[in-house]
């Protein structure tokens, strides 16, 4: 096929606020588990970075923890205290020097947190109600939250952001999907609260839009105009009682109103996946989110999309750019092999001896060569 079918994926993109994007493909945030003990990015995780940075238009980071009681993942980088200013601003520039922009996405686990990881060893959530975990059973029971912590936390999200300001980053994406605290707060599994806090649809809104509000007056007070700030939601939850498509659809008119954000970045496993219940509609769920966005923001849309082609048909969705997670790590020059005519020859499937060439840390590399169905891996 000529470099002409795969164009549209090379286009430029600007946000409404100017700032402009090479093409439309951007790296999703992947955890790589390879960040040091006191929460500084690591050697390792600089070159991972550097070998994905040269051809998306924009790269978004693993998350970063805004808070020491938000700490996910064993090896994740941290943006909740001054002290990692100069760590993070390596990595911005990691990223920006291969011609891609550099988003943080800053994040809080909630109940998800493993206890071991944190301070205190109690996780905290909007309620005390443990997670459904996939296989059976239930994770620990978390802490409620009160008043005060939730203020603090809505406040710690703004300080991560000042601090990715200082570090030179382009934007942040507050991480309100998978199942963390933002989405813990929305969800009607995991918060029963009865305050403002919790209750009804609207109620369940208040601390992820107090949230995105918090993080737009660090940007306001710190930022040029240039600054994004995004947003990622997962449609629905499989538990229930658990947010539904319809559910969906509101929180994506609260996000999409008074120019909150500069994007919308949805959570997908399989870009075509279908809607569970709360909708009539039988269509996959991003071309829903996609109406119901109506052009009022930009849509990353992701999910599975290794080839050129999958990419190619994804945008005719009508989302406006892509995301890739797992393609990038089977093969980093995704995009230059798209640019140079050579879609043909992108990897699809993870090569079991390339762990070298293709710049992934250790912790990383087991969890993807050892956990089935994670990546297709080639025989």
């Amino acid at each position: 096929m000529s470099k002409q079918d795969y164009s549209s994926l090379l286009e430029t993109f600007r946000f409404a606020n100017g700032t402009a994007l090479k093409n439309r493909v951007v790296m999703a945030p992947m955890t790589n588990f390879a960040s040091n003990p006191d929460g500084t990015v690591s050697d390792a995780e600089l070159a991972y970075y550097t070998r994905r940075s040269g051809g998306a238009g924009m790269v978004i980071t693993a998350c970063v923890y805004v808070t020491a009681g938000g700490k996910g993942f064993q090896g994740e980088f941290g943006a909740d205290k001054d002290e990692l200013i100069p760590s993070l601003r390596q990595l911005a520039e990691a990223i920006k020097a291969q011609g891609a922009k550099a988003i943080l996405q800053i994040f809080h686990g909630g109940r998800q947190c493993p206890p071991e990881l944190l301070p205190d060893g109690q996780t905290v959530s909007a309620s005390a109600v443990p997670a459904e975990l996939p296989n059976g059973g239930r994770g620990p029971v978390p802490r409620a939250l009160d008043e005060a912590e939730i203020t603090a936390i809505i406040a710690d999200f703004g300080s991560a952001t000042r601090r990715a300001i200082e570090a030179g980053f382009d934007g942040v994406e507050i991480h309100g999907a998978n199942g963390y605290l933002l989405q813990q707060f929305f969800s009607p599994h995991s918060n029963i609260r009865e305050d403002r806090w919790g209750g009804s649809l609207e109620k369940r809104l208040t601390f992820p839009l107090a949230v995105v509000e918090e993080v737009n007056r660090a940007v306001k007070e710190h930022a040029a105009p240039s600054f994004l700030v995004g947003y990622r939601f997962s449609p629905e939850e499989p538990e229930t009682p658990g947010i539904t498509m319809a559910e969906t659809l509101a929180l994506i008119d609260a996000l999409s109103s008074g120019g909150r954000l500069d994007y919308l970045h949805v959570s997908l496993q399989e870009f075509w996946s279908l809607p569970r219940r709360g909708t009539e509609d039988t269509r996959p769920r991003i071309e829903q989110i996609v109406d119901r966005v109506a052009g009022r923001l930009p849509v990353i849309g992701v999910g599975s999309l290794y080839s050129a082609e999958d990419a190619l048909k994804a945008l005719d969705s009508g989302v406006d750019l892509i995301a890739l997670g797992r393609p990038l790590l089977i093969d980093p020059d995704w995009v230059q092999k798209v640019a140079e005519d050579r879609a043909a020859e992108i990897d699809t499937e993870l090569d079991p001896a390339a762990q070298e060439r293709l710049v992934i840390p250790d912790y990383l590399w087991g969890a993807l060569t050892h956990t089935p169905g994670w990546v297709p891996i080639k025989a």
